[in-house]
């Protein structure tokens, strides 16, 4: 009756965090395998064949974002969500252009994982929900300094990470670009009525 679980290969160097996620994800319906670096994951890909992975960005000294081609190269159908302790519009962007399909900030939890590796799909996990509905565009703009945030992160990629440059194009001094920076970014949330 049950059709065969989607198969889920989490990659984390935070070998604690990849084994709490893997077992929340296995209650949700997944079949899950872990690697807690790029060799491993390789290898795990290969012999596993999974369609969805949660992988981290920073796996030790190695980038999370130079593993995603890979991965892809070994099940190009593989479904990747990239997980980061440091969100940014400019990381998020380099993550979809190697091949990932969705971003997550950390912390994090199972039910938002497991939403953003099935959103767009029709999934035989069962999220309880019936999910066939387009969500609509959001009616009212984003705030403003989330604009701030996006651009001043477009900007920086496009000064490859430079701080001084960036400031330079923006027109602001060094400290207050670090300053906006250091905050996190404004949550994306519609505004509820005062």
């Amino acid at each position: 009756m049950s059709p065969t679980p989607p198969r889920l290969l989490i990659v984390d160097d935070d070998a604690v965090f990849a084994r709490v996620l893997a077992r929340a994800m296995d209650s949700r319906g997944f079949e899950v395998e872990t690697a807690n670096d790029a060799h491993q994951a390789r290898d795990v890909a290969q012999r596993f064949r999974p369609g969805y992975c949660v992988l981290d960005l920073k796996l030790g000294e190695e980038n999370g974002l130079r593993l995603i081609p890979e991965l892809k190269a070994a099940v190009p159908s593989m479904r990747i969500l990239l997980l980061t302790g440091y969100a940014s519009i400019a990381t998020a962007v380099e993550a979809i252009k190697r091949g990932a399909h969705d971003y997550l900030s950390k912390p994090v939890d199972a039910d938002a994982v497991a939403r953003a590796l099935l959103e767009g799909e029709s999934s035989s996990v069962s999220s309880g929900a019936d999910d066939d509905d387009t969500p609509d565009a959001p009616e009212a703009p984003l705030p403003l300094r989330r604009l701030e945030w996006e651009h001043i992160q477009r900007v920086l990629t496009e000064c490859d990470g430079n701080i001084s440059e960036t400031a330079r194009r923006l027109g602001m001094h060094r400290r207050t670009l670090q300053r906006k920076l250091a905050k996190h970014p404004v949550r994306e949330r519609p505004s509820r009525d005062d």
